[in-house]
């Protein structure tokens, strides 16, 4: 088991890794729209947060020596369904692989944020 750690991605707001390598197996922990230089939120926007929250997450499996296209599962989170459609076409432009994926609403997501992804991926 290798823990990875994404110097272009934003610090972890807990006890917890980036990502987890397992074999050929990454495991992702959620990412936030947090911008990394700053810390803070993006703009309230779940257009903008969703694709900070995508380049985040791609800046994490940079790190492990993957990239999006070897995502095989995502898992949604948004607090708010009506920003179901307008998530759906920022997460479409770079999941074109169209891997697997559950999205749920919750009630809240660290620091007021509208979403939040985690993933699984391969790394080849």
């Amino acid at each position: 088991m290798k823990h990875i750690n994404a110097p272009k991605a934003p610090p972890a707001l807990g006890p917890y890794s980036a990502a987890v390598q397992v074999d050929k197996l990454l495991f992702l922990s959620g990412q936030t729209p947090l911008d990394p230089l700053t810390g803070n939120v993006v703009e309230n926007d779940i257009k903008v947060q969703t694709e900070r929250v995508i380049l985040n997450l791609q800046a994490v499996l940079e790190a492990a020596g993957s990239s999006l296209q070897n995502v095989v599962k995502t898992t949604c989170f948004l607090t708010d369904m009506a920003h179901f459609a307008a998530f759906n076409e920022v997460y479409g432009r770079y999941f074109t692989g169209k891997p697997a994926r559950s999205t749920v609403a919750v009630k809240a997501l660290p620091k007021d944020a509208l979403a939040e992804i985690e993933l699984i991926a391969v790394v080849p």
